[in-house]
C-alpha cells in the first residue's frame, strides 16, 4: 500500500510560513501602503511626490558575512546589512528611500531565527526611512544546510529629474570627501573568512583593540547612509559613491568622466582597527587593499572645493564623520597618494 503523502512530509512547514506572514503584518502599520503584506503584490501611494519624479530601483544581497552569523548564531544584525545595501545605493543616485521587499530562503524555517532576521530588516528600513511592504518567504528542503539561509532586498526610492546625481558635473578641482564605515559593512567577507580559517581565530575571541570579541566587530552592521546624504544633498553634490566591492577603486572609478582622474590620499582616511588587523593577517599590497575592502570610507562625496567645509559639518552633524580624502584633476581613473 502506497502511504499518502502530504507536503509537511518533505519539509515544508505552511502553517508555521502563514503564522509568520501574520505577524509581519499585525507589524506593519504604514498610512503610504494601501495594500501590503500577505497579497499577491503591494500597493504604495506615490501622489504626493514631486513635480517630475523619477522612481529609481535596486537589489542587493548580504553576502557571505551571512557565515558569520551562523556560526555565532546571531541573527539580529544582518536585516539591516540587507536594507543598507540597497538603502546606499539609491542614496547615491540623490533618490530619497521609498519602501523595501527582502527575500529570505532556507531549508527549513526557524521561527526564533526568522524573527531575529525581520528585527534587524524593520531596524534598517526605520533608519533609513523605508516602508517594508512586503517579499517571499522561501522553504526548499534540502537546498540549504540546517540552519543556513540567504537574504536578497529590493528598494525603490525617487529623485527630481533634475536632481539626479550620476557624475556628469565631476570637473577638476573638485574635492573629495569620505564618510566614516563602520567596519567591513557587507563585502570582502569571502576573504576575511579564508583568514579566520587559516589562521584558526576563534570568532568569540576578544580583541581589545576592537572593544569587543573579533566577530562582534565582523558583525556590526553597515551603515545606513540616509540623513547623511540628506544633510549634503541641497549643496548639488556632483557625486555620491557606495563603497562595496571592489572598494574606492572601482566604485569611484565607476562615476569619473572620460578625463578625469581622482587622487585619494590614504593617510587622510583615520585608521580603524580591524583592518589594521586584517591588513597584518592579509599581508596584502596597499592598492590590493583598498580594492578588496572599503578600509573606512563606507560613502565618498564629490563636489565643488567652496562647498567642502559646509558639506563636512552636515554630515558630521548627522552623526557619522566626514574628512577630506582627495581631488579630481586630468587623467584617468583613480589613483592613491
Amino acid at each position: 500500500m502506497i502511504k499518502r503523502a502530504n507536503y509537511a512530509d518533505s519539509g515544508v512547514n505552511v502553517e508555521l510560513a502563514n503564522k509568520l506572514v501574520s505577524f509581519l503584518k499585525n507589524n506593519a502599520n504604514d498610512k503610504r501602503v494601501i495594500s501590503g503584506i500577505g497579497g499577491f503584490a503591494s500597493i504604495y501611494d506615490i501622489s504626493n511626490l514631486g513635480k517630475n519624479p523619477c522612481i529609481v530601483s535596486c537589489t542587493d544581497g548580504v553576502g557571505t558575512k551571512l557565515k558569520i552569523a551562523f556560526m555565532l548564531e546571531k541573527h539580529d544584525t544582518v536585516g539591516i546589512d540587507l536594507v543598507a545595501m540597497s538603502a546606499n545605493d539609491l542614496v547615491a543616485m540623490g533618490a530619497t528611500p521609498l519602501f523595501f521587499l527582502d527575500y529570505i530562503a532556507t531549508g527549513s524555517l526557524e521561527e526564533n531565527q526568522f524573527k531575529q532576521i525581520i528585527k534587524g530588516i524593520k531596524e534598517g528600513c526605520k533608519i533609513s526611512g523605508m516602508s517594508l511592504i512586503g517579499g517571499e518567504t522561501a522553504e526548499m528542503p534540502g537546498f540549504y544546510s540546517k540552519g543556513e539561509y540567504d537574504l536578497a532586498g529590493f528598494a525603490t526610492g525617487w529623485v527630481e529629474k533634475e536632481r539626479i546625481v550620476d557624475g556628469k558635473n565631476i570637473s577638476n578641482g573638485d574635492i573629495i570627501i569620505g564618510i566614516e564605515s563602520n567596519g567591513a559593512h557587507s563585502n570582502g567577507y569571502s576573504l576575511i573568512r579564508k583568514l579566520i580559517s587559516e589562521n584558526r581565530i576563534d570568532l568569540n575571541r576578544y580583541e581589545a583593540d576592537f572593544s569587543c570579541s573579533v566577530g562582534e566587530a565582523l558583525l556590526k552592521p553597515t551603515y545606513i547612509y540616509t540623513d547623511a546624504v540628506k544633510s549634503i544633498i541641497d549643496l548639488g553634490p556632483h557625486a555620491i559613491c557606495h563603497i562595496t566591492g571592489g572598494g574606492i577603486f572601482d566604485n569611484i572609478g565607476r562615476v569619473l568622466p572620460s578625463g578625469k582622474e581622482a587622487v585619494i590620499k590614504i593617510s587622510n582616511i583615520p585608521e580603524q582597527p580591524l583592518f589594521l588587523w586584517l591588513s597584518g593577517l592579509a599581508d596584502m599590497e596597499t592598492e590590493e587593499l583598498y580594492s578588496t575592502w572599503n578600509m573606512g570610507v563606507g560613502m565618498a562625496v564629490i563636489l565643488s572645493e567652496e562647498k567642502i567645509d559646509e558639506a563636512i559639518e552636515n554630515i558630521k552633524s548627522s552623526g557619522i564623520n566626514a574628512f577630506e580624502i582627495g581631488f579630481i584633476k586630468s587623467g584617468n581613473g583613480v589613483k592613491i597618494a
